[in-house]
Parts: structure tokens; C-alpha cells; sequence
């Protein structure tokens, strides 16, 4: 029986992330140039998970499947998924429902060990470079998203706050 209370927190702490960006005094910061505002990051963050969802279920169906993120670095996709979303409170809502869902398909009986061991052909990139082109097991994509995705945009959310030392320092 997976143990969800990890995802759950790295969900958690995004979510968190987000919203202290959204009720910062300029609530839609500009991005390093290269990089992604709020909103864009949520809706990757979306599409991640939905395609993480997709992959799951499709094992728990009994299905081949696949896990590849390019969809999710789309920027067509990624500014599509912003107005279906409607807001960046709408992005927050439906990673939220993600979130739930993937934890209820991950965690207790939902999946065995088995089907958690099974190899999905997966295709991941970051910034154009290829960084996995090989099966990789279910759980091991789950815990990828868990450890290094959800905290990973974490801190880029949270790198779009303005820098109150420098602030505190210019009074």
C-alpha cells in the first residue's frame, strides 16, 4: 500500500507556492527572461499531471501506455490550458483535483506492486534537452513528479516574489 502523504505535501507546498505569489503585492510578477510567469507554470504543472493521471489509469486498465512531457512544454498548450483554466485560481482549483485524483489512484489498493513495477516507455525534456528516453516504472514517475517536478516548480514560483532583503535594504 503506496504511501501518498508525499505527494500530497509536494502538491501542498506548490499550491502554497502559488497562492503567496498570487496575494504578493504585484500578483503577476515578470519571469527571468526564458522563463515562465505564474500562470504558465501552473498550467505545465496541469498538463504534467494530467498526463501522469493518464498514465496511471491507462496501467490500472490494464493498457499500454506511455509518459512523455512534451505536450506539457507546448506554449499553444500551455496558453490554452490558461484559458480553460479561466484565472490562476482556476489553475489552482483543477491541479488541486489532480492532485486528488492521483493521489486516490496511487495510493491503497488502487494499484498493486506490480502494476506501480510496470515499464512505461517515457520521453522526458526540460529546456529542449532530452533528459529520459527509456521505460522507466510507473512508481518511478510518480516519485520523479513527487521529488524533483512539484518541488522543482516550487521554487520557481516562489523565485518570482519580489526580493524583500534587496527591498528592506533600498528603505
Amino acid at each position: 500500500m503506496p504511501d501518498t502523504a508525499p505527494l500530497q505535501d509536494a502538491y501542498r507546498a506548490l499550491l502554497d507556492a502559488a497562492a503567496t505569489v498570487a496575494d504578493a503585492d504585484d500578483p503577476d510578477p515578470a519571469p527571468p527572461e526564458g522563463e515562465w510567469n505564474a500562470d504558465q507554470i501552473l498550467a505545465h504543472v496541469s498538463l504534467i499531471s494530467a498526463a501522469t493521471i493518464a498514465s496511471v489509469a491507462g496501467i490500472a486498465a490494464g493498457a499500454n501506455t506511455t509518459y512523455d512531457n512534451r505536450i506539457a512544454l507546448d506554449t499553444w498548450t500551455i496558453e490554452q490550458t490558461i484559458a480553460h483554466a479561466g484565472d490562476n485560481a482556476g489553475l489552482r482549483d483543477r491541479i488541486s483535483g489532480q492532485a486528488a485524483a492521483l493521489c486516490a489512484l496511487t495510493g491503497g489498493a488502487a494499484l498493486s506492486d506490480a502494476e506501480l513495477s510496470t515499464p512505461v516507455p517515457a520521453r522526458l525534456l526540460s529546456h529542449d534537452t532530452l533528459l529520459v528516453d527509456q521505460p522507466m516504472s510507473l512508481r518511478d514517475i510518480v516519485t520523479g513528479l513527487t521529488e524533483a517536478e512539484l518541488p522543482g516548480h516550487t521554487k520557481q514560483l516562489l523565485a518570482l516574489l519580489p526580493d524583500r532583503s534587496s527591498a528592506e535594504a533600498t528603505r
